[in-house]
């Protein structure tokens, strides 16, 4: 589900440690956008990361 396409980064789970030191299970989920972009010549919709995008941009203007 929360998974780039591009870079195939996805969700994380690790704890969540509070002040006093008691710990919950927590998930961190990449910062996903949806790009519309051909490939080869046809229409794709793509899940793809802040970073990816950012990158991807980058390449767009040089």
């Amino acid at each position: 589900m929360a998974k780039c396409d591009i870079c195939e980064k996805e969700k994380v789970f690790s704890m969540q440690v509070s002040h006093s030191h008691r710990r919950s299970s927590r998930t961190w989920k990449p910062n996903l956008r949806t790009l519309k972009t051909t490939i080869d010549g046809t229409p794709v919709k793509l899940k793809v990361c802040s970073r990816c995008l950012r990158t991807l941009r980058k390449e767009e203007n040089n």
